[in-house]
Parts: structure tokens; C-alpha cells; sequence
């Protein structure tokens, strides 16, 4: 919960438009402003206050305890000027909500944390439990020391900028091992517990199984992503109440699934009671991963817990991301997002140059020239498949006529994938136009290097019978330049010369230029490939300058019907 305080007329105005925003997350504290602050400090997660930030230390001096757990706290100036994350940047989550905070009132976030104010990613930040010298290894990323990066095994981490060796080290590490003093243990949650246990077992039986077996292993309960069972023990006390203890999530499977999983030690029990020869190791198992306790049974007598721990590998991420037509402000906050998550970036050069500045320090940059789409998309794939965070860009969006299709077509499911979604040069040509696509509309690419002529005539006479509003890709090269005008020509048989087209190049770029001609007026000659080519249907108009397909013939005809009475 946010707590929001404020005691002046303008600052209740903007602590009512986030209460207004976020509704179900934020509760407002009136009466006085001392008693107000102390008790949403107590109640509450986070706090913004619309108060002067000299007013607001001295308010929750008294009640500053550990860093760990004391809230977030934002200021917001009177004028609404700037969002000040005060203490908590990271514990509290004050970073980011000051930057939310911005976003919606228009107000400048003010983040004093040193790995924030230099893009780095704060160690605290990671997601991850974390152990040992977090602010002694900070320090000597910032200052530009060597640290090491010790991972034990392969996960999915945001770009951080290590070396081979160093004085300070950044480990890895599931094992239950204690942080060297110029070191930061980082607890992946690599492990996943099956847990088996008779009607009754009490939690404390269930719980010191599981405990006792991690230390046996030498394994960290910190690295611990869940528990797993079978379906018929999902509401079984003892098991959900160790799971609540431990903070993590109890994942249940069929009888049938955990019957198809070949484990080493299966037994007759388990199978006349459930209905699967095996609980606790299918259970690890089912997903896969490699089994580092077999079945153990809890010391009571008669011995009611069975676990078994499993160490599943990190899935690598690929984010495939839309940088839009090439403006920065229709690059989307999530591309943006993805982009400083990732700690491999592949794409092709030009792309690479225009975000290279929002890319964090450690990120590692693969790029490519022209005509290596293949090979970007494998690259991108192996990346995330050795456990990576990856992001494979390409302009507009990614899954049109750009790299989101070569990549899918190369992964499998061993890696996650996120797409990211772009704005497509066919929707910012569009926008320049007017409204060309108020109707139906298709995309036809007329670069014939990937797909047979026969093939792109074919859908152009389809588009054209259809009556479709057109918006060609790659209309005109130096080494093609006879596509286009047999595009045109196929349109032109089955709609006016005084049809309207519209020619937008670099659409939303410094040097992006547009004109509205017709089908009969057109030019192939001043057409190329940073161009996008539109022409309507018989239903779009040329109305001030701008072209217009109305969203319906319907439509169309009773706002000419009501502009024909308008003008009697």
C-alpha cells in the first residue's frame, strides 16, 4: 500500500489524481501532518508526501530503522516540479516509484542513488536474495575497479560490468556457503523441492525434512523456488504450511504426469495411496533439471515426509523488441525496459546506434551490417539458449517484416521469449498522412529476395480486387526497381487514376519528408527504400490536404449525405 499525505490545496490536488490513478493501491492519511506521516510510515509499503523535503526528514527521522525494511518515501514539490526519492531507493522501491510518480503528474524524478544516477544495476535490485558486501562491491563498480563474476551456474542476469578477475567478486551460487569479505553471494532460485507426506504430517515434520536435506547438500534455503506435489496433497497442512514458512509457491502435478517420470527410487506405496509410483522425486523432476537429493525420508517413526531436491538450470531470456521508426519518443517505456534489462543486445548496426545510449554499462553488443537477418536471429537464439538475457532488436515492430519471425522460427521452447511491440513504419506513415488506414488495410513487401514475385503479384491483385487500402514495404531499390510500377499498374485496373496515395519517407526521423499525390501522379522514380508508399481504396479522400478512408461506406455516405443538406 502507498500512503499518500499532503497539506496544501495543491498538493491534495495531485495526491487525488494518483489516488484517482491507482486506485486499490494508495490510501490517503488526513488530520494532522506529524500523526499522518507516523502512521502511514508504520501502515504502509511506501509513502508520497507533498511536502517540502526538509519537512518530511525531520518527520521520519525518529522512525528511520533498517533499510531493509523501513518504506519507500517519495516527495512531490508544491509546484509538482520533481519527485524526490528520499530514503528506500531500492529496499523501499522509492527509485522506481518516484519515476512512476513522474510519469503521471509530469514531474522530473529526482534518483540520488549512485548506481541508479549512472545506469548501473543496483545488486539490491537484481530480484535475487543477496548476501555479503553489497555496498563494498557497488562502490568498486562505480569507481571502476575489476570484480568478478563467479557464476556457478547459467541465469538470465542484467548487464553488469565484470571482469575475469578482481579484488571484489559477485557470486552465483546456490550452495549454502558464507560471502567472503569483498564479496556479494547471489541466490538464484535454481532449487525446487518434491515433497511426499501421509494425511497428518505435521508442518514441523515436513519442514525440518526439507531443511535438514538442503544442509546435508550444502544447499541454500535461500535459492529455493518451490515446493512440489501431487494433486492429491495440494491442500495437505502440513506441505502448504512448510511452503508458506519458506515464502515460496506450491506447485501441484496430476498423478498421470508424475507416473511418466523415470526416477531412481519408485515404490509400491505412493502408487496405491496416489495413484503414481513416485511424489517427491517426480515432483523435482517433472520439469526437468538435475537431481542432487534423491527421495529422503523424514527421521520420525513412523516416518510420514518424503523430499527430494532438484536443481533446475536457468532458462535464458530473449526479448525481441520493436525500436519503433527510429524516434525516440515512440520508442515504447517497455522497449526502453528491455533494452537496459538485457545483457546482450544483437541487432544490426544502424538499430544498435540509435539506442546505444540507453544500453547499461557491462551490456555486451553482437551487431551485424545488412543482409544478415539469419544469422542475427541464431545468434540472438544460442545467446539466451547458454542462459543470457538477450534482446534482439529491429525497427518499427519486430514482427513485421523484422526479426521476431527468423527468431521464433529458431527457438524452442528452452528459452523464454518476450516480444515487444513497435510502432510500425506503415502506422507512423499513416499518422504523417492523415488517416489512410481509417478502414481495412494490408501490408504487402515488394522486396522479392525472400519471397517469389508470383507470390507478391498475387497478393497485390488480391488487394486489389478486395478494394484494400495498400501500404507497401520496400517498394523501390536501386537493384529493383520495376516492382513498383507493376504493383501500381495492377492497382490502377481496379481503381481511379485519382486515387489517393500517399509517400512518406523516414517517417518520424530529423529529415522525414511527405506527400499526398494520386495513383496517376505517382512517380516510381522518387520512391525508395527508406520510403513507404499508401494508396487508398475507393473510398479515401483527399480532404484538407490529408488522406482520409472513411471507416465505413455506410459512414462515408450519410456524412456526405449530411454535409450535401448542410450546404442547401
Amino acid at each position: 500500500m502507498i500512503g499518500l499525505i499532503s497539506t496544501t490545496a495543491a498538493g491534495t490536488v495531485a495526491r487525488d489524481r494518483l489516488a484517482a490513478a491507482w486506485p486499490g493501491r494508495t490510501r490517503v492519511y488526513e488530520g494532522p501532518v506529524g500523526e499522518a506521516v507516523r502512521s502511514a510510515f508504520a501502515e504502509c509499503e511506501q509513502l508520497v508526501c507533498f511536502l517540502a523535503t526538509g519537512a518530511v526528514v525531520r518527520l521520519i527521522a525518529p522512525l528511520l530503522g533498517d533499510k531493509t525494511a523501513d518504506p519507500g518515501v517519495v516527495c512531490v514539490d508544491e509546484g509538482g516540479r520533481f519527485a524526490v526519492s528520499l530514503v528506500g531507493g531500492h529496499g523501499g522501491g522509492a527509485n522506481e516509484l518516484a519515476r512512476a510518480v513522474g510519469d503521471l503528474l509530469g514531474a522530473e524524478p529526482v534518483v540520488t542513488t549512485a548506481t541508479d544516477a549512472v545506469g548501473l544495476a543496483g545488486l539490491d535490485t537484481l530480484g535475487l536474495p543477496y548476501e555479503g558486501s553489497v555496498a563494498t562491491v557497488s562502490r568498486a563498480l562505480l569507481d571502476g575497479e575489476p570484480v568478478a563474476l563467479e557464476a556457478e551456474l547459467a541465469w538470465p542476469l542484467p548487464p553488469l560490468p565484470v571482469s575475469p578477475r578482481g579484488a571484489c567478486t559477485i557470486r552465483l551460487t546456490d550452495r549454502d556457503v558464507e560471502p567472503g569479505e569483498h564479496e556479494v553471494l547471489l541466490r538464484p532460485p535454481s532449487l525446487v523441492v518434491g515433497v511426499g507426506a501421509s494425511k497428518g504430517a505435521p508442518v514441523e515434520e515436513v519442514l525440518g525434512l526439507i531443511e535438514g536435506a538442503l544442509r546435508e547438500a550444502g544447499l541454500s534455503p535461500k535459492s529455493v523456488a518451490e515446493l512440489a506435489t501431487v494433486d492429491a496433497k495440494a491442500k495437505e497442512p502440513g506441505i502448504v504450511a512448510a511452503a508458506g514458512r519458506l515464502g515460496v509457491p506450491l506447485v501441484t502435478y496430476s498423478a498421470e504426469e508424475l507416473a511418466a517420470v523415470e526416477v531412481p527410487n519408485p515404490s509400491e506405496a505412493p502408487l496405491a495411496a496416489v495413484g503414481t509410483p513416485s511424489v517427491a522425486e517426480a515432483a523435482a523432476l517433472v520439469r526437468g533439471g538435475e537431481l542432487l537429493v534423491p527421495k529422503t525420508k523424514s527421521q520420525a517413526r513412523p516416518a510420514m515426509a518424503t523430499c527430494a531436491v532438484v536443481r533446475r538450470p536457468g532458462r535464458g531470456r530473449l526479448a525481441v523488441v520493436g525500436l519503433g521508426p527510429g524516434a525516440r519518443d515512440l520508442l515504447t517505456p517497455r522497449a526502453a525496459a528491455e533494452l537496459r534489462r538485457a545483457s546482450v543486445l544483437v541487432g544490426l548496426d544502424q538499430y544498435v546506434d540509435q539506442i546505444r545510449d540507453l544500453l547499461r554499462p557491462g551490456t555486451r553488443v553482437l551487431e551485424s551490417g545488412l543482409g544478415a537477418e539469419e544469422e542475427r536471429a541464431r545468434t540472438a537464439v544460442a545467446q539466451a539458449r547458454e542462459g543470457h538475457a538477450v534482446a534482439l532488436i529491429g525497427s518499427g515492430d519486430a514482427g513485421v517484416y523484422a526479426m521476431a519471425s527468423p527468431a521464433l522460427a529458431e527457438a524452442s521452447d528452452d528459452i523464454d521469449v518476450v516480444g515487444v511491440p513497435g510502432v510500425t513504419a506503415a502506422l507512423a506513415a499513416g499518422a504523417v498522412l492523415g488517416a489512410p488506414l481509417g478502414h481495412d488495410h494490408v501490408s504487402i513487401s515488394l522486396s522479392d529476395l525472400h519471397t517469389p514475385w508470383e507470390v507478391i503479384e498475387r497478393r497485390v491483385r488480391a488487394a486489389a480486387e478486395a478494394d484494400i487500402v495498400v501500404t507497401f514495404y520496400n517498394p523501390r531499390s536501386r537493384g529493383r526497381d520495376w516492382q513498383l510500377p507493376k504493383a501500381l499498374a495492377i492497382l490502377a485496373g481496379h481503381r481511379e487514376p485519382t486515387t489517393p496515395v500517399g509517400v512518406v519517407r523516414n517517417a518520424s526521423r530529423p529529415d522525414e519528408s511527405s506527400r499526398v499525390t494520386t495513383l496517376a501522379e505517382l512517380d516510381p522514380a522518387t520512391v525508395d527504400m527508406m520510403t513507404v508508399v499508401t494508396v487508398g481504396n475507393t473510398a479515401t479522400r483527399i480532404i484538407a490536404g490529408r488522406m482520409v478512408t472513411p471507416r465505413g461506406y455506410r459512414w462515408q455516405e450519410s456524412t456526405q449525405t449530411r454535409t450535401q443538406e448542410g450546404a442547401q
